[in-house]
């Protein structure tokens, strides 16, 4: 029986969300369905380029919240 995946099951795929059997059958589906294969290739490369992002807070902005939390004047216990 041929099994059709949608893009939600690739993507939970691609995460490791599936089982390895389902992982297996997603596998054999992307030799039979360039599509579903296309789409594999597209989220695997955005997801890294996503995973490879780090941002970070201007020294500014840290400073604002440091002085905010200063300003409180709390005694610790």
């Amino acid at each position: 029986m041929i099994k059709t995946f949608t893009q939600d099951d690739v993507i939970k795929y691609i995460y490791k969300e599936t089982s390895k059997e389902v992982a297996q059958e997603i596998e054999n589906a992307f030799l039979c369905d360039a599509e579903l294969r296309e789409f594999y290739k597209q989220m695997s490369a955005l997801i890294h380029q996503m995973d490879g992002l780090y941002k970070s807070p201007p020294d500014r902005v840290t400073k604002n919240i440091m002085a905010y939390s200063k300003s409180f004047d709390l005694h610790s216990v």
